[in-house]
């Protein structure tokens, strides 16, 4: 006993051809189905380049469309074609002019020999499919489809919606329970005998032919019937990503189709020549008994379609652009927001750089440039300084940052005087750890000696900024890890604050940190006085915290040496 195959074949027939030459010259028949759409004389090449192959047959050409009755028509008489002219087949292999064997067939006729009863094709339940993508589940077998979708979409949804809107049912042929799977099967000779000599073969065709996508269901149903012993598992390897759209393999995919044992794969790019010439080549080597397993490949497959659709964390490219309801961070690594901290203490930025390894840059979002660490107009991957291009998407500006200088701690600088559309992106983002000392913006307007009815007015206005940008901070949304200090409790413990933020980049640095090393608060003689003059004024700085118009009660307590209780 052998096993024969059906082709239907209906695009890049010179591939086909060469597939179908390399079993049948196995010793294995082929029977073609041509869709009688194709050109006469593609056709007739095709014909002319299997002359002398004995054990090749074209059956009756039908034209084949996508979802309708005219696909299993076809397969139904390249099937009697095969069942009449090689009685020695026991089992029939159902492929495409797209798939392409991957063992020799030496090793499927084997592997059948050893399983003469058995019909491999998947067929389960439509409650048990959750695989069914941008279609009709159930729906598929009890309402009627006699148009095309792809090429009569309208006439195909107005019909849908009537149906459901007039509650017409169709029922299944009784004794018939519908099932469906994939439509590359391999059934044995005495089943597909069953189904052809059905003795109610015209009544089961007359209702399949109104289902829609019957060759996911004929077959997949009548097996259930005629079938001694059915394994629902397809031979074949096809893949299908998201959309529903068949998985291609090119020649980059040579080393994983060989790993999962297959018989058969599904579907191959036809400028793949590195995959023909290697899988045609008479010399392949036999596998001998190994069991198809495709599950070596699905995770892999399920992967590159996850990173595909959604793409890695923090790499954004033009074609993609991250979702907000996805459950992963924005940026591809951890960062800090450090919001006030430059404004209280002097060369802060640099001490904390030296401290912590990380790389420190300015106020990224101030209104004219991004302040880059060391002053530069660009940052490694290219990325501008330019305010303009910056703020064309902010979100887009800090991930491309944070994935440019992947490997070092990014850190920057906000404020209430910076552009404030990165707020959320910040806040719900995982990567994100924000500190704030609350208020700190005074500490320039107090500095700058300026008209004080102009810092009374700013005054107002940042700490409205800032008002906005804390509420947002405390929102339920909010995945960044926050911590919040009033500048008043900033001033009071600055060695506190100062290991706080150590310690949330660099924990080990902590208890290395020398005492003497640490940043030296700006100058706040007078910084109370000018507080109460802004109360006076009727503006209430309220984030700044406890600030008493008496400095000299914010001096921190004096350091005690640490010392062991025996």
């Amino acid at each position: 006993m052998s096993v024969g195959f059906v082709m239907i074949v209906h695009t890049a027939l010179d591939r086909a051809a060469a597939v179908a030459r390399h079993w049948a010259e196995a010793g294995c028949p082929v029977v073609i189905h041509v869709d009688s759409r194709v050109p006469e004389a593609e056709v007739m090449a095709m014909q002319q380049a299997l002359a002398g192959l004995a054990d090749v047959r074209f059956c009756a050409r039908h034209p084949c469309e996508w979802g309708t009755w005219s696909i299993v028509r076809a397969t139904l008489a390249a099937v009697e074609l095969a069942l009449a002219e090689f009685p020695a087949i026991g089992h029939v292999y159902l492929a495409s002019g797209a798939c392409l064997p991957l063992r020799p067939a030496a090793d499927l006729t084997a592997y059948l020999a050893a399983r003469p009863e058995t019909d491999f094709i998947e067929s389960v339940t439509t409650d048990e499919v959750p695989w069914t993508v941008g279609g009709l589940s159930r729906e598929r077998f009890s309402l009627s489809f006699p148009f095309a979708w792809k090429r009569q979409r309208r006439l195909f949804d107005q019909l849908v919606t009537l149906q459901r809107r007039l509650g017409i049912r169709r029922c299944p042929p009784a004794g018939l329970e519908p099932h469906l799977g994939s439509q590359w099967w391999c059934l044995t000779r005495r089943t597909l005998s069953a189904i052809l000599t059905d003795p109610d073969r015209r009544r089961i065709e007359r209702y399949f032919r109104r289902v829609w996508i019957p060759d996911e269901s004929y077959f997949q149903t009548l097996v259930r019937r005629h079938g001694r012993r059915v394994e629902s598992r397809s031979l074949t390897l096809s893949r299908f990503n998201r959309q529903g759209r068949p998985f291609v393999f090119y020649d980059d995919h040579l080393q994983l189709l060989r790993r999962s044992d297959c018989f058969v794969a599904r579907k191959i790019w036809p400028g793949a020549d590195w995959l023909y010439d290697t899988f045609l080549d008479p010399g392949l080597p036999a596998r001998g008994a190994a069991e198809p397993d495709p599950a070596r490949l699905d995770r892999l497959l399920t992967a590159a379609d996850d990173r595909r659709v959604r793409g890695r964390p923090g790499l954004v490219m033009q074609s993609r652009l991250p979702s907000p309801d996805w459950a992963h961070a924005t940026t591809c690594a951890p960062f800090s927001v450090l919001q006030g901290f430059d404004a209280l203490f002097e060369d802060f930025a640099p001490w904390f750089e030296r401290h912590v390894g990380a790389r420190v840059h300015g106020h990224l979002f101030a209104p004219d440039r991004a302040e880059f660490a060391g002053g530069g107009a660009s940052f490694s991957g290219g990325i501008s300084d330019a305010a303009a291009l910056r703020d064309y998407d902010p979100g887009g500006f800090l991930r491309n940052l944070i994935w440019a200088g992947r490997g070092e701690r990014q850190c920057f600088m906000f404020g209430p005087a910076d552009r404030q559309e990165i707020s959320w992106p910040l806040a719900i983002d995982r990567n994100a750890h924000i500190a704030v000392a609350t208020g700190a913006w005074a500490v320039p307007l107090f500095r700058s000696g300026q008209d004080f009815a102009v810092l009374r007015k700013r005054a107002a206005e940042l700490q409205r900024v800032e008002a906005a940008f804390l509420d947002i901070l405390r929102a339920p949304q909010v995945r960044a890890r926050v911590r919040i200090w009033s500048m008043a409790d900033a001033v009071r413990t600055p060695m506190e604050v100062l290991l706080g933020l150590v310690e949330d980049i660099a924990p080990e640095a902590r208890s290395r940190l020398p005492l003497a090393a640490a940043p030296r608060l700006v100058p706040l003689s007078g910084f109370g006085a000018f507080l109460q003059r802004l109360k006076n004024e009727g503006m209430l700085p309220h984030l700044v915290g406890d600030f008493p118009a008496d400095e000299s009660r914010l001096r921190p307590p004096p350091l005690r040496r640490p010392y062991l209780v025996m």
